[in-house]
């Protein structure tokens, strides 16, 4: 069910809202995490026409049979599966409106495990009341090995509402990205490789203004910066030297990952 942006994010909050008066956890990723953290440039990614038809959801594995509870006999939302998907997509529940008045709910349990893992395991849901963190927004975008335009404009309209910063409080957190990548070369060289890729595509958006694309390409930089001055780990320089002639990603189908986290 596609619905009007506003429409989404009120039913986003009002869900959150009700799951967090019953004390479960669930914050939003995805298309609509983007549009929420980013009221001033949201229109970058408004410009692409993008139809909302999913609300994307991170929670607590410890929490699934609450949240189970809640979708289909608090909200009504009908589960299509009666157990956690098998193999890389382990840890996602699939929830739908019978009466296709609301849209498809994904619901991830502790990490997003796809081309790489991006994990929530230990806390980082309660540092925003309604998404991810920035930090963890961006790295959901940028363990993507074959990122398309989507995810590219999601990342420029990140990048141009908030700085980098070494702290999770409105601000990209910089410092905690270069501690994740240290510990593993193959998201590392994914998510520089993507940066760069975003640095070289600034000039092809004509709704970007000078002033976007110098602000967006420093703050690249910046944290292009503070990843390469992290001290790395003997892991990290072991599989360094062995680099792209051995594959350093999960393989994802383009089709599932476009249908479910866009």
């Amino acid at each position: 069910m596609a619905l009007e942006y506003e429409e989404c994010e009120r039913l986003a909050r009002d869900i959150i809202g009700s799951a967090e008066e019953r004390g479960i956890h669930i914050r939003l990723l995805g298309a609509m995490a983007f549009r929420v953290h980013c009221p001033v440039y949201q229109h970058l990614q408004i410009s692409m026409h993008r139809v909302l038809t999913d609300l994307d959801f991170a929670a607590y594995y410890k929490q699934e049979k609450a949240i189970d509870k809640f979708f289909v006999n608090d909200l009504g939302f009908v589960s299509q599966q009666a157990a956690l998907t098998p193999g890389l997509m382990m840890g996602r529940k699939i929830y739908d409106d019978p009466g296709d008045a609301r849209p498809h709910i994904d619901v991830f349990f502790d990490k997003l495990n796809m081309c790489h893992v991006v994990s929530w395991e230990k806390g980082r849901l309660e540092i925003d009341k309604l998404t991810l963190s920035l930090a963890d927004l961006m790295l959901e975008k940028l363990q993507i090995v074959h990122i398309n335009e989507k995810d590219v404009i999601d990342l420029m309209m990140l990048l141009r509402e908030h700085e980098i910063g070494n702290h999770d409080n409105e601000v990209i957190n910089g410092a905690y990205l270069s501690w994740i990548l240290c510990k593993d070369w193959g998201f590392y060289h994914t998510s520089t490789t993507n940066l760069s890729k975003v640095k070289s595509h600034l000039g092809n958006y004509e709704v970007l203004s000078p002033d976007d694309r110098e602000i967006i390409s420093g703050r690249i930089s910046e944290l292009l910066d503070m990843i390469e001055k992290e001290p790395k780990s003997v892991g990290w320089k072991l599989r360094a030297k062995v680099g792209t002639k051995k594959k350093w990603y999960n393989d994802v189908e383009e089709v599932e990952r476009a249908e479910h986290l866009m």
